[in-house]
């Protein structure tokens, strides 16, 4: 696995928001989209921060009223990230060392080009090994 690179295994059909998207929208997009997150990003697709379902129990929790309230103030903004050339095993240990589900791939001319999640490594991992005799 360590010359197997994010490049191969993240996804790249993101969904993305605008830090003064509301939350309201944001978690639509999410339920619309059966994604466990969204990226934030400028109007350069810059890496701004990332919203998980996580921080939707803060949000229901403290939040009122919700339907005014920007991702910008939930939003993770201190976003590890990987590149697409970074091993896959380097990225997995970082998610379970962390305990991140979600790591936006980034790419320095171009900003956010894809996601890797325990999904896309699980899929990886579950299409590439086999299964061990009974």
């Amino acid at each position: 696995m360590e010359d197997i690179f994010v490049a191969r295994v993240m996804s790249t059909s993101l969904h993305t928001v605008a830090p003064d998207t509301l939350v309201e929208t944001a978690g639509q997009v999410m339920l619309d989209n059966e994604i466990g997150s969204v990226v934030v990003t400028d109007d350069d697709n810059q890496l701004q921060g990332i919203l998980t379902t996580t921080d939707f129990v803060r949000i229901v929790a403290e939040q009122k009223p919700k339907d005014q309230t920007p991702v910008s103030k939930y939003m993770s903004a201190d976003v590890v990230t990987a590149s697409a050339q970074d091993s896959i095993r380097d990225v997995a240990d970082l998610m379970v060392e962390r305990g991140f589900h979600h790591v936006p791939v980034v790419d320095e001319d171009e900003g956010v080009i894809g996601m890797v999640t325990t999904s896309d490594l699980a899929s990886y991992l579950s299409n590439e090994e086999t299964p061990s005799p009974e």
